[in-house]
């Protein structure tokens, strides 16, 4: 049986870039995914400075993660993405690189794009969080 997983965006509320206003998931069983870092195998952090390069990273990261509890991108019901920058067009160039990735149809449900002061790692620029809907 898989998840049933319905989004909505109300007509009284504003019209959004992709992403849902309520995401609605019948399931008994939900993955939490914890924060995908631009960091590979070994942990080292990929593409110091670049953010679409760590974009790309997180982007695989994410989907490894979400190959192991046999999830795809559209079962994902909730993302908060940060990115360290406070300007409006580098978080907008980061949610084009996520949406326009294999990993995209995960930023249909509902979903967060913050600007924040710093990351966990040494010159970190994003991280994604996920939350999937899995079948039964």
């Amino acid at each position: 049986m898989t998840s049933r997983i319905s989004r909505l965006n109300p007509d009284q509320l504003h019209p959004t870039p992709g992403y849902h206003h309520v995401t609605v998931a019948e399931s008994g069983r939900t993955a939490y995914l914890a924060g995908q870092c631009p960091l590979d195998r070994d942990g080292r952090l990929v593409g110091p400075g670049a953010l679409e390069l760590q974009i790309d990273q997180v982007v695989a990261n994410a989907l490894i993660a979400l190959s192991a509890v046999s999830a795809r991108p559209a079962q994902v019901v909730r993302s908060v993405i940060y990115v360290r920058s406070d300007t409006t067009e580098v978080l907008g160039t980061a949610w084009r690189r996520l949406t326009g990735s294999a990993l995209g149809p995960a930023f249909t449900s509902a979903s967060t794009l913050l600007g924040v002061a710093q990351l966990g790692f040494a010159g970190q620029l994003v991280e994604v969080d996920l939350t999937v809907a899995l079948p039964d």
